[in-house]
């Protein structure tokens, strides 16, 4: 494994591949709050010594903004990644009771800036740096990718002071709209309350948020997929086509939701490959 330093801004201290670090600094900016053992974490995998292609990606693990897949949504997907010499990140960021919006938002924007800002350090190029998510962990990184300018945080240190824009999204089975009747949810719920107001559900469905500047993503669902409608990706993809802004989507016919890899599976199983070959042509 590469050793390298986690910036000053966190913590003075060493650390390897694959093992988690803070990603808010101390104190923290005021709007950002959390228990002790809810601390967000980032756990950063490097590929091999000699085989990194500058490429990186933050991995956002799904669970309907309640819990998280961090391993087959996480981990083992880091871990493909850096078998192609791709360095990622995995994000544990916070969901659940008492973390609803904006708190994931705020997250992920902040572990977007962390990476980039150790870009350098970690082998990657600061403009190859992507985002990823699975199923909620979709709905975030393309909130992310379509909402980076909005400050959901106070800055605090330099890293703040880079664009929190992922250079590309990859949004496998993702949640995109917050509106009836094709979001998810308990997604819904947990992100933005019982009753919210119809702004917040608007400003919150993705799909409605993009413009030219929005990065260029990857989408990935399946026809019998009952959990997130295969609506999402297709409105997502369509306001991307509308704006001009490049995109890829594939829906296959069988596969469950969660599919992670799909390691094994006929026709879905195919789709790591697919990504790999957009992630090459992108300019």
């Amino acid at each position: 494994m590469r050793g390298f330093w986690l910036m000053a801004l966190v913590f003075a201290l060493p650390v390897l591949a694959s093992e988690s670090v803070a990603i808010w600094p101390e104190p923290t900016p005021p709007e950002v709050r959390f228990h002790e053992d809810d601390a967000p974490l980032a756990t950063i995998h490097l590929p091999a010594p000699g085989t990194a292609t500058g490429m990186g990606v933050v991995i956002l693990p799904g669970g309907g903004y309640h819990s998280l897949a961090a391993d087959y949504e996480g981990t083992e997907v880091a871990e493909w990644f850096n078998e192609h010499g791709i360095a990622a990140m995995v994000l544990r960021y916070r969901r659940g009771e008492g973390y609803g919006f904006p708190a994931p938002q705020q997250d992920a924007q902040r572990a977007m800036r962390v990476f980039r800002s150790r870009a350098e350090a970690w082998g990657v190029k600061p403009d190859a740096i992507g985002m990823m998510g699975f199923s909620a962990g979709g709905h975030l990184a393309a909130s992310i990718g379509t909402l980076f300018e909005e400050p959901f945080y106070t800055s605090s240190d330099a890293a703040d002071e880079l664009s929190a824009r992922p250079d590309f999204l990859v949004l496998c089975y993702p949640v995109i709209t917050m509106q009836e009747p094709s979001t998810h949810q308990g997604s819904r719920r947990n992100l933005l309350g019982e009753n919210p107001e119809s702004a917040l559900v608007e400003r919150l469905s993705t799909h409605l948020q993009v413009n030219e500047n929005t990065p260029p993503a990857f989408l990935l669902h399946t026809t019998e997929d009952v959990v997130v409608s295969s609506e999402n990706s297709v409105l997502f993809y369509e306001a991307l086509r509308q704006h001009g802004v490049p995109a890829a989507l594939h829906v296959f016919q069988r596969g469950r939701h969660g599919v992670g890899l799909a390691v094994g599976m006929p026709g879905i199983g195919h789709w790591p490959n697919l990504l790999l070959d957009w992630l090459e042509g992108l300019e």
